[in-house]
């Protein structure tokens, strides 16, 4: 299966992507409407794609302009297409990649931040209580995106707001930010 990157320096091009029930691509579609939502925002910014599947979110960060991402996948399949796709467009020095469940990484690792958050956990399990752990990843005013399944509850913590909710047929996008 292979995904294209929207647009940017990468734009076009193709990447693989994991075809397994355990990953799930987000749609060309939902993927630009997200980046256009965000604007500038990914300029510059030090990024997570947390459950990365493919790596295409956290590849299009790159190819419209973040600076750092650290793709985070539990799945040793997707991680080795994630491997291959760094590999593939030359990107290593900007990419880390942690073969690891979220929840666990982010723990051993919560002295880590970011500008922007990505987390697009499997639909059928969708791990609200490792999404709000992540939270905890995020720098005062800085964005976390969750894709979900439809609407219904959606997970908080202390400090990060809803500032957004965007539905695409059976996916949301929810949009938080950490007050600064």
């Amino acid at each position: 299966m292979n995904v294209r990157i929207i647009a940017g320096k990468y734009g076009g091009r193709t990447i693989d992507a994991p075809d397994r029930r355990s990953t799930h691509a987000m749609g060309e579609r939902i993927r630009n409407a997200m980046f256009n939502s965000i604007g500038n925002e990914v300029q510059n910014a030090r990024v997570l794609d947390a459950f990365a599947g493919s790596g295409s979110i956290g590849i299009e960060a790159l190819s419209r302009g973040a600076s750092e991402v650290v793709f985070v996948e539990k799945d040793r399949i997707a991680a080795k297409i994630i491997a291959k796709n760094i590999q593939m467009l030359n990107i290593a020095e900007n990419t880390t990649l942690i073969a690891a469940p979220a929840y666990s990484w982010a723990d051993s690792n919560s002295e880590e931040k970011f500008d922007i958050i990505f987390a697009d956990p499997p639909y059928h399990d969708t791990q609200f209580s490792t999404v709000e752990h992540l939270m905890g990843l995020l720098k005062p005013g800085a964005l976390m995106v969750l894709s979900h399944p439809g609407r219904g509850e959606t997970p908080s913590k202390t400090g990060v707001v809803v500032v957004d909710n965007r539905s695409y047929g059976n996916a949301d996008l929810t949009y938080f930010r950490r007050e600064s």
